[in-house]
């Protein structure tokens, strides 16, 4: 069994060595350009950890880890244009250092390349990698439609939230452990159960991005505290604060919600005391842990050695105790 730590190295290896068409430049350079920002690389390290959880060959599942990491940073492209997103990783977003056209066509290309290394797996499990890897790209697409659909909403409840981030999020972890398990040749049961993890757990994370973003440390977060306050953004939060929230705490919020022109740290302040008094934060951390105790379990019940889950065990911890 290999570490985190190991898998993680392997995948940054194949991404340095992607080798990039030298023309057109303008179409193959913004490629490049995003691959190199970094992150974590841990939705392609999923593939190669389900693989390593049923003793498969982690060498044969580097190509479809490579498709992952490609397609995510596709939706990353494209979600950046229509966020009109200045930065990624704190660096120029690719429609902000050439144009919102030239990502758009480079986001198409990644697509393509994307599939070109998914279909890189052994012909017996051709069909079920693409049949996972469609259902999820189709999915991630819904989630991000239903994302912007909010904006423009008054009312959204907790279950739509919930089925959002699933899609926008949690479903892109499921199916790359999903596909990373049926390269390491285990059963349907077994798949299933690593999808189930992997969603649930996509689902904490984001309960917990939603969270940090109020009650993160500065210092450590690595964005605005409190930026989703500022744009109004609909978060578990504050839908739930909404739904709460009585007499005087429920107009002030409104006000606050329709304010055009106010000081970003006083209304942040203000919507904070709302949700202290309302026991937000408590109430949005048992939503995560629901879903984090839920993946533990779909874990629990995968068909292997104990021993070999400890590398994924080790990953649901490290994502839940992060501060950025």
């Amino acid at each position: 069994m290999h570490s985190i730590k190991q898998l993680q190295e392997i995948i940054v290896k194949a991404v340095n060595e992607i080798d990039y068409p030298a023309q057109p430049k303008e179409l193959y350079q913004p490629i490049a350009y995003l691959m190199s920002l970094g992150g974590k690389r841990l939705r392609p390290a999923l593939v190669l950890m389900a693989t390593d959880l049923f003793g498969g060959d982690v060498e044969e599942a580097i190509s479809p880890a490579l498709a992952i990491e490609l397609f995510h940073n596709f939706t990353l492209m494209h979600d950046d244009i229509m966020d009109n997103a200045p930065l990624r990783r704190g660096k120029p977003t690719v429609h902000e250092k050439w144009n919102a056209s030239v990502a758009i066509l480079s986001g198409d290309v990644m697509f393509v390349k994307a599939y070109k290394l998914m279909i890189q797996v052994r012909p017996e499990i051709l069909s079920g990698v693409l049949e996972v890897f469609n259902k999820t790209a189709v999915e991630v697409c819904e989630g991000q439609q239903i994302d912007m659909n909010f904006e423009v909403r008054q009312n959204v409840s907790i279950a739509e939230y919930l089925e959002m981030i699933r899609l926008k999020t949690a479903v892109l972890l499921g199916g790359a452990l999903k596909i990373g398990a049926l390269i390491g040749k285990a059963n349907a049961e077994n798949a299933d159960l690593l999808y189930q993890f992997g969603e649930n757990l996509g689902i904490a994370f984001q309960l917990q991005d939603d969270i940090l973003d109020v009650y993160g440390d500065p210092e450590k977060f690595g964005k605005q505290v409190g930026g989703d306050i500022i744009c109004n953004k609909k978060t578990y939060l504050l839908i739930k604060a909404l739904e709460l929230a009585k007499d005087q705490d429920a107009k002030t919020l409104e006000l606050w919600l329709q304010q055009t022109n106010f000081d970003t740290t006083e209304k942040v302040e203000a919507v904070k005391g709302i949700y202290n008094r309302l026991n937000i934060r408590q109430i949005a951390e048992e939503a995560m842990q629901q879903h984090a105790t839920k993946a533990l379990q779909a874990l629990e019940n995968i068909d292997v050695a104990p021993e070999n889950k400890s590398i994924l065990l080790g990953f649901a911890e490290m994502l839940m105790a992060r501060e950025n």
